[in-house]
């Protein structure tokens, strides 16, 4: 029997590094596999649920194609179309959907509720997003990485900046992942974010504690030198204050991701990831109303420039996120994989 079977995943650590290794490994054979069009089906007459109480587009459209690819049937539940939250508490949601489905997928802003929903669900819960956890992301960019290393490297051997908002799902998750990996990890924030973030996490301070690869910098200089990989992410989240920009453009800005600031990594070859969406053009109502406002001219956390040379690594991050889902739900659901 497979280790993650009937596993909830709600943080990185819920899994080992064998687990997380051999989840990869499947997910690299299901992408071959569905490019040539000859994936076999585990999932026929499976049901996931997915309780969704924030926006989403990659992570949503990914569950449901990999559970539509695999012969999975798919329930999207929001607030708008369900009683959770408002009539129905999380704890008798839990015991409605474990009588009727095969596994749950949530994203919410307290990580306290899905925490809850698996405590009371006999069934695989999943966290795709919570304000604290990105797990299902971190999948899709270790896919990624390992990609671009070619066998070159492996993740173990990468050097990894992080630069922005250090309080922040994409940046816990990203220290969760180079515990088990060990590979030396970066971030790179003004002082008062990383007072922020171990002040409110003392489980992700005691991470940084106990593992001598992880740096906590506001020196840029210092986070960035000989790195292979930086990566940024929007400075505000779904759901966040807007008026919280006036603030967070003055602290972050010398923290964007521009072609000056990548010189300081001493790395021609470096690469820049970012879990998108992406402000680095005036395409978006939210970006127009930003740039507008705040006289920019560049983009926010990464500019256009630098966006459209790593475009390539950065939607592959994106479509890796199908993949390793679909990963993710076969090896929750099948006791063994032939």
């Amino acid at each position: 029997m497979n280790k993650i079977y009937k596993k909830n995943f709600l943080r990185i650590l819920d899994f080992n590094k064998a687990e997380i290794d051999e989840l990869l490994h499947l997910a690299q054979k299901l992408k071959v596999e569905k490019k040539k069009n000859n994936e076999k089906k585990y999932l026929k007459g499976k049901n996931i649920a997915l309780i969704f109480e924030k926006e989403s587009t990659r992570t949503k459209c990914s569950i449901e194609i990999a559970a539509f690819d695999q012969g999975a049937n798919t329930t999207y539940l929001e607030s708008k179309n369900s009683h959770i939250g408002y009539k129905e508490s999380i704890r008798d949601t839990a015991r409605t959907l474990t009588s009727i489905y095969d596994g749950i997928f949530f994203r919410g802003v307290d990580h306290n509720n899905i925490d809850e929903l698996a405590l009371f669900s006999y069934i695989p819960v999943w966290n795709a997003l919570t304000k604290q956890y990105h797990p299902t992301q971190m999948l899709a960019d270790m896919l990624t990485i390992k990609e671009d290393l070619h066998d070159f490297k492996s993740l173990s051997d990468i050097k990894l900046a992080y630069i922005g908002d250090s309080n922040n799902n994409i940046s816990n998750s990203l220290i969760e992942i180079s515990t088990l990996y060990k590979f030396d990890f970066r971030i790179i924030s003004p002082k008062k974010y990383l007072r922020k973030t171990i002040k409110e996490n003392k489980y992700i301070n005691n991470l940084i504690e106990k593992n001598k690869n992880i740096l906590f910098t506001d020196n840029i200089d210092l986070g960035l030198k000989n790195v292979d990989y930086v990566y940024t992410d929007v400075w505000l989240s779904m759901g966040d204050d807007n008026n919280q920009w006036t603030k967070t453009i003055d602290c972050l800005y010398k923290y964007q991701v521009n072609e000056e600031l990548l010189t300081l990594t001493n790395n021609k070859n470096v690469k820049v990831l970012h879990c998108l969406p992406a402000l680095h053009d005036k395409k978006t109502v939210l970006s127009k109303n930003i740039n507008s406002s705040y006289n920019l001219n560049n983009g926010i956390e990464i500019t256009n420039s630098v966006f459209e040379k790593n475009k390539e690594i950065i939607f592959r991050q994106s479509e890796n996120k199908l993949h390793t889902i679909k990963s993710l739900l076969i090896l929750s659901l099948n006791k063994t994989i032939n």
